[in-house]
């Protein structure tokens, strides 16, 4: 059985913030994230967007790449962003 993807994304939260997150659904994570359920930080912080989402084929190599991103800045974050979707377009 073929395990499921991991997901990294990032979310522009209102007030200019960028979060980054690991998860299976994006979809459902980012309800949760905008109805208030989802991390603490989204809930003081609401997504104002979602600015990227990257595939990976296992949890450990997204949670290495959250670790990597979450280093960045809000202006790193966002230029990252820009170069992944680029990529994938």
């Amino acid at each position: 059985m073929k395990a499921k993807p991991w997901f990294l994304y990032l979310i522009e939260c209102r007030g200019g913030s960028v979060y980054t997150g690991i998860t299976v659904d994006i979809v459902a994570r980012y309800a949760a994230h905008a109805s208030g359920k989802g991390a603490r930080y989204t809930r003081s912080h609401p997504p104002a967007r979602l600015l990227a989402v990257v595939e990976y084929p296992d949890r450990s190599r997204a949670a290495q790449a959250e670790h990597d991103v979450k280093t960045l800045s809000a202006a790193e974050k966002r230029a990252y962003a820009l170069t992944v979707t680029l990529a994938a377009a």
